[in-house]
């Protein structure tokens, strides 16, 4: 039996720390660090997150060591409902990443909390 993708990325993403978009907003603040947004460029164009660098969750791993050479740099990830955020999440830790926060939660209260950013 196929497991549905809630159930997939529930099981695969159980060690992954998570917060909400104003936690997060304030952590990033407080220590730094990058917002990358893991949505394809035209969900972006739709409903750019102030602040955030778009890598797609496709390329990211061909990516990210580009724009974060440091595996200790704070790295907060958002998409447009927090999946594809929790399974970057657990790609960007195996690569060896330790600083690692899946934004939970939709676009929408991701762009109100980082507005001001």
């Amino acid at each position: 039996m196929l497991k549905s993708l809630q159930q997939f990325i529930s099981e695969t993403t159980s060690g992954v720390e998570t917060m909400d978009p104003v936690t997060a907003r304030r952590m990033r603040a407080e220590n730094g660090g990058y917002l990358i947004d893991v949505r394809e460029p035209p969900e972006t164009e739709a409903s750019a997150v102030p602040g955030a660098h778009n890598i797609p969750r496709g390329i990211l791993e061909m990516k990210i060591t580009e724009l974060c050479p440091d595996p200790d740099d704070p790295i907060f990830i958002h998409c447009a409902s927090g999946g594809r955020a929790r399974l970057s999440a657990v790609q960007l830790m195996k690569m060896g990443y330790r600083n690692v926060v899946a934004i939970t939660g939709n676009v929408d209260d991701v762009c109100r909390a980082f507005t001001d950013d």
